[in-house]
Order: C-alpha cells, then structure tokens, then sequence
C-alpha cells in the first residue's frame, strides 16, 4: 500500500503495535520501532518517488552495525506487517524512497537504520503483485522417496510465494528433506535484498505450513 489517508492510527492500536513489536525485539536482538505522526520521511524532493502519498507512519528498522541481521530484519518486520494487517491497518516494504529523520527514532551506540515500513490506512485494498513463476521454481523434494510431498510443504510454499519481496524478485528456493526438516536459500540477486526477502519468506512459510508440522534446518534470522 503505497497511498494513505489522513486518518490517524488509534491509541489502543498503537500500543499494542508497540507491544508485539518489544517481543519481536526481544527475540531477536534488533531495535525495531513505530513512528507515528512524522509527515517528513515521504514528503519531500526526490524522497517523495514511489507514488507514496499520505505516509505519517512507519516501522524503523534499526539494527546492530555488526553481525548480518538481514534474515532476522526480514522475518520480524513481516511478523509485524501481518500483525498490522489483523489490525486493519496496510503497510508497504520501503527499501530507498524515504528521507531518514534522525530524530524520529532512537539509535542506540554501534547500531543503524536498514529500512522502514509505511504503515496506516490506504486508500484502498492494495494490488497484488500477478504470480509468473510457477509453483515447481521455488521448491525441490530431496526426501529420496516416493511419497506424495505433504499438504503442509505445499501450503508453506503457496504462502511464501505471495510474500512481498523487493521488485518482486522472488528469489528464494525451499527443499523438503527426509524427517520433516527443510531448508531455505536465498539466490542471487543484483540488488543486494535476497536475504531480508529470505526472512519475510521464511516467516510466511512458517504461517502456512504450520510450525508443529516441521523443523527448519537454519533457524530464521540465525546467524
């Protein structure tokens, strides 16, 4: 959702946005944060790119300089996309196209700002991305068996293909091996944002496939 209207976001929700966002925190180790009420970021020069109209709100994204957070970026900040969408809210990835107010976040020593996500109410419903890939690109059996792949695998794989990813590269494969376990990959990628898209795959997977159903080889946002 790139267009917002002016409505603002209700206090009950803003806690509990906050809320979920210091357990996705504390989780991970990252220092996600909402702003609310800062019309700055998407309001002005080249910063207003994107077609984003209306954005007073965002998730920042701030992380550790040190250590590679992108799979945990990735996988936390959909958690709380999906969250915010229970809520009734939208949202939008925002990966160049913001202007960083400094003063609108807290920075604590050795850590940055990576990305952020628009946030509030959008003029409408949203637009899918349109699917070109086929079902059979993102996945591969290694079980060495012959049994039917299980109705969990595929349901993980039908989530994760509607995830968002950055220009909808899609870059990101799952193989199912033997015991239930499965592997995600990011793939190559010119623009350098496989791994924060193998985090918000992975989470949609998760969502899915259903946790009790298997285990990850790599656990999300390891390191």
């Amino acid at each position: 959702m790139r267009k917002y209207i002016d409505r603002p976001i209700e206090a009950e929700k803003v806690a509990a946005i906050r809320q979920f966002i210091d357990e996705c925190n504390r989780e991970s180790g990252l220092h996600l944060q909402l702003v609310t009420d800062e019309p700055l970021a998407f309001s002005t020069g080249i910063f207003s790119y994107g077609k984003f109209t209306g954005v007073t709100n965002y998730i920042a994204l701030v992380a550790p300089k040190q250590g590679d957070y992108r799979e945990a970026i990735g996988y936390q900040g959909e958690k709380i996309v999906l969250f915010m969408q229970t809520l009734g809210l939208n949202t939008c990835w925002v990966g160049l196209t913001f202007k960083d107010i400094k003063d609108a976040y807290v920075l604590n020593p050795g850590e940055e700002l990576k990305f952020v996500i628009a946030c509030g109410y959008g003029e409408d419903g949203g637009v899918q991305h349109p699917q070109k890939k086929p079902i059979t690109h993102f996945y591969r059996d290694k079980r060495g068996t012959t049994e039917p792949i299980p109705d969990w695998f595929m349901r993980g794989i039908e989530a994760a293909m509607i995830a968002p990813t950055a220009v909808n590269q899609q870059k990101f494969l799952f193989t199912l091996l033997p015991g239930g376990r499965v592997e995600a990959k990011a793939k190559f990628d010119f623009i350098g944002y496989s791994h924060y898209d193998l985090g918000i795959v992975k989470y949609h997977f998760e969502v899915g496939a259903g946790k009790e159903n298997f285990s990850w080889v790599t656990s999300p946002g390891s390191r």
